[in-house]
């Protein structure tokens, strides 16, 4: 079951600090950043970049591996949501990375999608692949990211953002109703 939520007018969790990504994300950030010693716990939103691929996809790895206890349909084994090396180059995207004292701290993504016949908009951004490494949680990282994507979409005309989020997933609903998203559809199956 999916929810549908939308800002009128207008954190996918998972992993563990043990991952690949968080081991990744210390080497990435330590190669990747100079740390400058009073520039400490600094979060940076920043546009993402080809070289962020690497991180990128293990990003996507754990937050597939965190919806999977939401979703009983999800395929076993490795698979991607995105084309994030597309997104990463398309001027219809925008694909954000936030970092934390220069380590990988989190991403999320906008992307314009055309509106459906019945709806009083032409096109809409759709919010994705918000995911924030465990030990950095409750920091407001996806409230920054959401923020910073928005700035985007009002840039590119677009008034009506959405995002889907499992029904289940409590904290992310929270999240996002924090910056103002509200509930609008429930998408159900049966069993």
């Amino acid at each position: 079951m999916i929810i549908s939520v939308v800002v009128p007018g207008n954190n996918s969790i998972g992993g563990n600090s043990h991952s690949p990504l968080a081991l990744f994300s210390y080497i990435y950030g330590t190669l990747a950043c100079i740390k400058i010693a009073d520039i400490m716990e600094e979060i940076i939103i920043r546009k993402a970049m080809p070289e962020d691929l690497p991180v990128l996809l293990l990003a996507e790895q754990e937050l597939i591996n965190a919806e999977r206890p939401f979703d009983p349909t999800l395929v076993p084994g490795e698979f991607y949501y995105y084309d994030l090396e597309e997104m990463i180059e398309s001027e219809d995207a925008e694909v954000l990375i936030a970092t934390w004292d220069g380590l990988f701290a989190g991403c999320g993504h906008a992307s314009i999608r055309p509106g459906k016949p019945y709806n009083n908009f032409d096109r809409q951004a759709f919010l994705g692949f918000m995911y924030v490494v465990p030990e950095h949680r409750g920091k407001d990282i996806i409230q920054r990211i959401i923020g910073e994507l928005k700035k985007w979409t009002e840039k590119k005309g677009l008034d009506e953002i959405r995002l889907q989020v499992y029904a289940d997933n409590i904290a992310a609903i929270k999240a996002y109703e924090k910056v103002g998203f509200e509930k609008l559809l429930i998408d159900m199956r049966l069993k």
